[in-house]
């Protein structure tokens, strides 16, 4: 098969976990034959034309000029391309500012679409981006031969509203084993001495409440919040909580580093709250993290009875008070990572994508 990968800054990964996921199928599925070509910003740190057997495409990305509105610009430049390329399958992941385009998309190729999360939930966007949105949403199905949800209850939202064809397919993470305490003396912290937030800085993240734990709790421990917090929100988060147990640290796209930080963190805070299965959630189960997750229907299915949960600060406040490694815990950690092996697993994930294109070939002869 040609299959051509649109709707990420590109591979390898210096962003988040669409580019992850594109790299981690992309590679795989070229060792098995396949011929795969991935989009990348002109702007991408790695500029060769070629990735682990991968060829890249690097397009022009004018989100560096004129801020979020150059990902349509991206976007155009991409699916436009696409069709002249011949692909058997296109994947898309994603879908905020591609639908718009979707309307030039090949005829020939069979169109995938990654549904992504609830984007239109997100409380950041104003209520006429929010309705943008939801007509984006809506023009991805009707573009797409296919649609993929990486949750069970994304699966279930969408088959609800749209009664479209849809596939699970879960996100994948590996079971980190390279861990280098040095990279605690940057932030001066200790092993299990620390709390940890890796997150977007924004209100559906649950960060305010995580914070007003901290601050009503008697927990001696500090907590990093790792993230971009040079943004209005992030601004109103480091002016509201001034407390010394609360740092605030820049983002690193260093994975070790975040994934280091991670392990040997006492008790990692998982806010999110409207995606479907969180490429970090995956990560930190990977790490052998304790969690303490905010408690809905996405991290639920993922962690089930594995997790401790939070809705409200009072709820953080327990956790940072009464959540030690003891024999519940370290049992919880090791049904995580089997989870991990069993089913979160790159391999098995990159299978079930390739027989789901298959599939789908087979349909629209």
């Amino acid at each position: 098969m040609k299959i051509g990968i649109i709707g990420t800054r590109g591979i390898p990964n210096y962003y988040g976990g669409f580019e992850e996921c594109a790299q981690q199928l992309a590679v795989r599925w070229v060792k098995k034959g396949h011929e795969v070509l991935v989009y990348n910003s002109h702007r991408h740190p790695y500029q060769q034309k070629e990735f682990e057997g991968v060829e890249l495409i690097h397009k022009y990305d004018a989100e560096h000029r004129i801020g979020t509105a150059g990902q349509f610009i991206y976007d155009f430049n991409t699916i436009y391309d696409t069709r002249w390329r011949n692909f058997d399958i296109i994947l898309q992941m994603g879908y905020t500012s591609s639908s718009v385009w979707s309307w030039l998309l090949p005829k020939g190729p069979a169109i995938i679409t990654n549904m992504d999360g609830l984007e239109w939930k997100r409380s950041k966007y104003s209520r006429e981006v929010q309705s943008f949105l939801k007509k984006a949403e809506k023009w991805a199905v009707d573009a797409s031969n296919l649609l993929i949800a990486d949750a069970e209850a994304m699966k279930d939202y969408l088959n609800e509203k749209y009664k479209a064809q849809i596939i699970y397919i879960p996100y994948g993470a590996d079971v980190f084993k390279e861990a280098d305490e040095s990279v605690l003396e940057n932030y001066n912290v200790s092993q299990g001495n620390y709390n940890l937030i890796v997150a977007r800085l924004e209100p559906e993240n649950n960060i305010e409440t995580i914070l007003k734990g901290v601050q009503k709790s008697q927990s001696e421990r500090v907590t990093l919040v790792v993230g971009n917090h040079e943004t209005r929100y992030g601004e109103y988060l480091k002016s509201t909580f001034r407390d010394s147990r609360i740092r605030f640290v820049k983002g690193t796209y260093k994975k070790n580093k975040i994934l280091s930080l991670r392990y040997y963190a006492h008790l990692y805070f998982h806010g999110h709250s409207v995606g479907g299965t969180n490429p970090s959630l995956l990560e930190a189960m990977g790490c052998k993290c304790m969690i303490c997750a905010h408690d809905n229907v996405f991290n639920r299915e993922v962690l089930g009875d594995d997790g401790n949960y939070f809705l409200d600060e009072n709820d953080v406040v327990n956790a940072l008070e009464l959540l030690e490694k003891n024999e519940i815990q370290e049992e919880k950690i090791r049904n995580n990572l089997e989870k991990l092996l069993n089913k979160y697993n790159w391999d098995s994930v990159a299978d079930q994508y390739e027989l789901t294109f298959e599939q789908a070939l087979v349909l629209r002869k």
